[in-house]
């Protein structure tokens, strides 16, 4: 089989995070005209993530959240939702000679190192340039361990290092709304593709958690939240998964905002469950440039 070209060269499609100017690759390094520079890390990643553009010392998600969604994904309980979003992005591409894919968001990079291996699998004739976008640097230090032929990139999605009007397609998979930072990267052909909670998602879970469940469809206000975007397409996906034993329930748990709003007796209670089948209820938006 015959490996897809994912860049033409990596890192070729960033900008400056203080100016905003492409950036050039030179021996290691990526640097604008005004002369701002940034390293290569030696783990094929780079750190476009100024001290003005954190919330904290060490923003977003910690090594140990990061670790526990890796062992989760890496079971595959969420495969279906890779494959739906692979296949909706190359449906949404259709006719691209060369698409351009950002994951703003991307954790440990499993989603979009699934469409890596998916485009594999199409023969697709074109060329590709992935780019994976995260403001944990644990989270791009994960996903470059799984693929070193896609760019990981550190950095906030609000104030995206990425080229003006380079990108074709967008994904914001269970993350937060950036509208201005999402407009400035696509182009005015462009997709964002939201995936986001139904209100059944992963209910047995919250059964547990919870004292009262509330079942709300997340994925109609965040829509509404991405200022700039009309949305073109709904897609529901919904399934059960195979049991889901301890520890992965709790690695579930840490890499959801659940983590956070569950009381200590709900935390208690669901590290006695030894297994567990969940529903997955997911929506896929397309969005596009208004």
């Amino acid at each position: 089989m015959q490996a897809i070209d994912v860049a033409l060269e990596k890192f070729t499609q960033l900008a400056c995070p203080i100016d905003g100017l492409v950036l050039q690759h030179h021996d290691g390094t990526l640097k604008c005209e005004q002369g701002h520079s940034y390293d290569i890390a030696r783990q094929a990643y780079v750190n476009l993530l100024p001290v003005q553009h954190k919330k904290s010392r060490d923003p977003g998600d910690s090594k140990a959240m990061v670790t526990a969604r890796a062992r989760f994904l890496n079971a595959g309980f969420y495969a279906p939702i890779a494959s739906r979003l692979a296949e909706l992005s190359l449906e949404y591409s259709a006719g691209t000679s060369s698409l351009s894919c950002v994951d703003a968001g991307c954790g440990d990079g499993y989603y979009l190192d699934y469409f890596y291996h998916y485009l594999e699998q199409q023969h697709a004739q074109a060329e590709y340039m992935l780019t994976g976008l995260d403001i944990s640097k644990w989270a791009i230090l994960a996903a470059a361990k799984r693929n070193r032929d896609i760019t990981w990139v550190v950095g906030n999605s609000q104030y995206a290092p990425v080229c003006a009007d380079s990108v074709d397609i967008l994904w914001s998979v269970f993350g937060f709304s950036h509208g201005a930072g999402f407009s400035k990267m696509l182009h005015t052909a462009g997709k964002l593709i939201r995936v986001d909670a139904g209100p059944d998602h992963l209910l047995e879970l919250r059964e547990i958690i919870y004292p009262v469940v509330r079942r709300v469809d997340q994925s109609s206000a965040v829509v509404r939240q991405e200022v700039g975007f009309r949305q073109i397409d709904n897609q529901s996906l919904c399934y059960q998964t195979a049991a889901v034993g301890q520890p992965l329930l709790s690695d579930l748990l840490l890499m959801t905002p659940h983590l956070y709003r569950a009381s200590h007796e709900g935390k208690q209670a669901l590290q006695q469950i030894e297994q567990m089948v969940l529903t997955v209820d997911v929506r896929y938006s397309v969005l596009e440039p208004v």
